[in-house]
């Protein structure tokens, strides 16, 4: 299944965009091992920094793009289909495409991998006048 931003962006609430880009069971697969450098190559690359702001600014820096999650730490750009050693060596458009990137917060790109529903960020209450009774 490719995972895109077109199809993300139809769902409403961040319950269903979780489900939608969790990885369900998919934790312990290997990933770079001794090839970590490739990754850290791409996410120093002009280009990455480029689309990476590109993302940023369309989602509002917001958590899974919707408005109400805004991300006051570390801004993450998840890749919503995995990429690979061979994407990174060919270079290929897929990793800089847009509609395969969203932003997250740490916590939730956490949750997105190790399926962990616990991570995620909870709404905060909000508070009106005589919602609390003292006795």
């Amino acid at each position: 299944m490719i995972r895109t931003y077109s199809e993300l962006q139809k769902l409403i609430t961040f319950e269903e965009r979780y489900n939608y880009l969790r990885l369900k069971g998919e934790v312990g697969k290997s990933t770079f091992g001794y090839d970590r450098y490739l990754n850290q190559t791409l996410y120093r690359s002009r280009r990455w920094r480029r689309v990476r702001d590109e993302v940023i600014i369309r989602d509002e820096a917001c958590d899974l793009g919707i408005y109400d999650f805004i991300i006051v730490d570390k801004i993450i750009i998840h890749h919503m289909n995995p990429i690979s050693k061979k994407d990174i060596e060919l270079n290929s458009n897929d990793i800089f495409n847009p509609n395969y990137l969203i932003c997250v917060s740490e916590r939730t790109h956490l949750a997105i991998h190790y399926s962990d529903e616990a991570l995620l960020q909870q709404k905060p209450i909000i508070r009106r006048p005589n919602d609390t009774v003292f006795w």
